[in-house]
């Protein structure tokens, strides 16, 4: 029996359960930008993300329909429409990078990682973003933290470590 014209690997899986794998795992590289899987699945799943992030690039309506119906996470179609596609906007195509990464010790599958290209960039201005031009980096590290408790008190812990001691400046 001849193997022309049939499309795509099973990967030994049904349709159904074939399509929500890829469904997902091009979700987790939209999100996360790198993700280690078995070297059948990231082959598959190249040309998946490639025209995804094509659609994404232009940044329409007709756009954001496609990628929400394929993606499971509206985050994946948020980070492909404002970040992803306008970094790809002058490449025509090739965004994605397959690195083999050896074998699975339990049944020796071919492992790789499938990576978003030019991910730095994005990084980059991430970190624009969190430091503005007029705040100093210790500035931002002072927003970011937190109280330790809900209760504006400082509470300090007492030698027995049971019962919370109040200060005497906080009974006041």
């Amino acid at each position: 029996m001849h193997r022309h014209a049939y499309k795509g690997r099973k990967l030994q899986r049904e349709k159904a359960h074939r399509s929500m794998m890829l469904r997902n795992l091009a979700t987790s590289v939209l999100l996360h930008e790198k993700v280690k899987t078995t070297l059948p699945k990231a082959k598959e799943i190249r040309s998946i993300v490639e025209s995804l992030i094509t659609s994404a690039k232009a940044g329409d309506l007709t756009a954001r329909r496609k990628l929400s119906s394929y993606l499971l996470d509206k985050n994946a179609v948020e980070k492909a429409l404002r970040e992803l596609g306008p970094l790809y906007e002058k490449r025509n195509g090739g965004y994605t990078r397959i690195i083999k990464a050896g074998s699975r010790i339990g049944d020796n599958a071919p492992m790789a990682y499938i990576e978003l290209l030019d991910t730095e960039k994005l990084i980059k201005k991430e970190m624009k973003k969190e430091l503005q031009p007029d705040q100093s980096k210790s500035e931002v590290k002072e927003e970011k933290k937190r109280p330790r408790r809900l209760s504006d008190k400082k509470v300090k812990i007492g030698k027995s470590g049971s019962q919370p001691e109040v200060s005497k400046k906080e009974k006041k």
